[in-house]
């Protein structure tokens, strides 16, 4: 378990579910703490916290987290109220919406992304300086 410093004792764990490889999970899945997923979903994932997609993870739904990472393979649209990190096997097909958005080389990604609630292309271009 991980320790948080200057918290309640009560409240002093981050409490992770863990959907191990070989897992399959079809329905919604809501937590309120952070998730990873070495299994499968099969449909919405909503957490009020982190969600990590391991290599051997897969999601076919919507995910809805502060911060996601994934490692695997989405079929489905990324929301983050924070950052998006897609790893090196990252496979996502889909959307995604986040504030911040990493993606490691090798990762694929096949959809559309917003930044801050815009969308790519939304923003007047940018001008070139005269020369003086």
């Amino acid at each position: 378990m991980f320790k948080l410093k200057d918290r309640p004792y009560e409240d002093n764990t981050i409490k992770v579910t863990t959907i191990s490889s070989g897992v399959v999970i079809e329905g919604k899945l809501s937590s309120k703490g952070d998730v990873r997923v070495d299994g499968s979903v099969k449909g919405d994932v909503n957490v009020a916290g982190n969600v990590a997609i391991g290599e051997t993870g897969e999601i076919n739904g919507q995910v809805n987290a502060d911060i996601i990472t994934v490692g695997g393979k989405i079929t489905g649209t990324l929301n983050a109220k924070e950052k998006i990190v897609l790893e090196s096997k990252a496979v996502l097909k889909g959307d995604l919406v986040a504030k911040i958005l990493v993606v490691e080389a090798g990762a694929k990604f096949d959809g559309n992304s917003k930044m801050d609630g815009k969308e790519i292309g939304s923003r007047p271009p940018v001008l070139p300086q005269p020369n003086p």
